[in-house]
């Protein structure tokens, strides 16, 4: 991240300027870069740290370090248990841990550590200062893990610079423009679009260490913050904010789970904003958006077009690639394509095409005007007395009923029919929703009766990662739950 630090601090050379605004108030460019010259010191040149990623100055301050030593940076979420410690451990094999006190303790990390950013430690764990072998990547992001063991994606800086610009160009942003980022720092999304932007544009970065639709509303407003980027749980959320905190956000990017026009449109409206749905992922960064004014069927109907130099296509199960108005599986290649993952230390490259695509895991569906839209992943999908129902069309199809702010569809263990439908709700109001009127709106829209869900229950909140993105392993676990409950 050499390069975008150096610019940061080239900025801040000629004028000082508020840099972040987290919990403990704002904080400057000027006060920053000197608490990273310091911290900098202590990492020492041409190392990989592992740092706990914190939404506040404490993460900027390290990744400003990392640009000025050359240091590659990987990020972890404080929530992250033992186990999950040790993997990302085993992954990177860092030289340095930078953490809470508390978190070193938690992790075991041996060696002696030094006090660093006002209360933190830093723990020296090796002295390799090899950094060859992160073939040319400055950033290591861990997945969320909710399906395994998370993976460790190795981006380049010119991935992160690239991913960015589109975003800053697409969105109409400007230099010194405020954006916020209230996704946690642990995801590589929220880092590149939070961090690695803001560090681009030079202006302030918005961060907010406890997820609060209220809260963050109020600091986007008071903030004059011009764009953000969040999962659809996120905006929803914020959209159900009674009253609703009037802000001069110009437009919000949306990706990382399922997505409806029908309740983007009710919290785009709600939010006196635009919305924008995308595509992207670690692997490949935010590599599709429509633009704030395209009409609402392009942007939140469908995930955008492709960035300049960004090639995406689908591709049927023996590989022959499909034409538009036929879905076949996703795969994408360009510039903000990752170096690969992180095993045993070192960068193990992707698994690409001979031609040098990278398979997505999604079903995607290309249309004439070149947007595409994702049709979901390959595996959501219920088998049903051996029939394939896929999970997106329902989810899509439910989500426009008025009495629904958001809901998933997970499968429910059957002994006779394997597994059956099961539809997680969170109702608009304080009434419970009842499986009958779900049944009718979708007999409504015309969706085979095959696809209805045989189960509803209606719950305060749908489980989420650490990063905010719908967690569909414990809302199976919980619909089993309450399934049992109910038996």
């Amino acid at each position: 991240m050499r390069q975008a630090v150096l610019d940061f601090q080239k900025r801040a050379e000629q004028a000082d300027f508020v840099a972040v605004i987290d919990d403990s108030g704002e904080h400057t460019a000027r006060d920053l870069l000197a608490r990273a010259a310091e911290l900098a010191v202590l990492l020492g040149d041409g190392r990989t740290v592992l740092a706990q990623a914190a939404n506040s100055w404490r993460t900027f301050v390290i990744a400003l370090a990392a640009g000025r030593t050359g240091s590659v940076l990987a990020v972890i979420n404080k929530h992250a248990t033992k186990g999950e410690f040790d993997d990302a451990l085993d992954d990177i094999r860092p030289d340095v841990v930078v953490a809470e006190p508390s978190l070193v303790d938690e992790w075991s990390v041996s060696g002696p550590g030094t006090p660093v950013l006002e209360g933190w430690s830093s723990v020296s764990i090796q002295d390799a200062a090899d950094l060859d072998r992160w073939d040319g990547g400055v950033f290591i992001g861990l997945t969320s893990g909710s399906t395994g063991r998370a993976k460790g994606v190795v981006q380049s800086e010119e991935a992160l610079h690239y991913a960015c610009s589109c975003t800053i160009e697409i969105n109409g942003l400007s230099p010194g423009d405020t954006i916020a980022a209230i996704v946690p720092l642990s995801s590589t999304a929220a880092f590149c679009f939070g961090v690695y932007c803001s560090l681009v544009l030079g202006g302030p970065l918005v961060l907010t260490a406890k997820w609060d639709p209220a809260t963050v509303l109020a600091r986007l407003a008071e903030t004059n913050t011009r764009w953000t980027m969040c999962v659809p749980t996120m905006a929803l959320q914020m959209a159900a904010v009674e009253p609703p905190v009037p802000n001069g956000i110009r437009s919000i990017t949306v990706g990382g789970g399922p997505m409806d026009r029908t309740a983007l449109a009710r919290a785009e409206q709600a939010l006196g904003t635009k919305i924008l749905r995308v595509f992207g992922m670690s692997e490949c960064l935010g590599h599709t958006s429509p633009r704030p004014a395209e009409p609402e069927d392009i942007r939140l109907g469908r995930d955008g077009r492709p960035f300049p130099g960004t090639e995406v296509r689908a591709v049927s199960s023996d590989g022959v690639v499909l034409g538009p108005g036929e879905t076949g599986r996703a795969q994408v290649r360009g510039p903000s394509l990752f170096r690969g993952y992180a095993r045993n230390g070192r960068v193990q490259s992707p698994d690409l095409t001979p031609d040098g695509f990278f398979s997505t895991g999604d079903l995607l569906l290309a249309d004439d005007d070149g947007t595409i839209t994702i049709m979901g992943r390959e595996k959501d999908v219920i088998i049903r007395g051996g029939r394939n129902i896929d999970i997106t069309e329902i989810e899509r199809a439910v989500a426009g009923y008025e009495r629904l702010n958001h809901a998933c569809v997970v499968p429910i263990r059957d002994d006779v029919l394997g597994e059956r439908i099961a539809l997680l709700a969170v109702a608009r109001d304080s009434r419970r929703l009842a499986l009958e009127e779900i049944t009718s709106y979708l007999a409504s829209l015309g969706l085979a009766k095959t696809k209805w869900p045989e189960f509803v229950y209606t719950v305060d909140r749908l489980p989420q990662t650490t990063v905010g993105k719908l967690d569909r392993k414990a809302a199976r676990e919980l619909a089993g739950k309450l399934h049992s409950d109910e038996s």
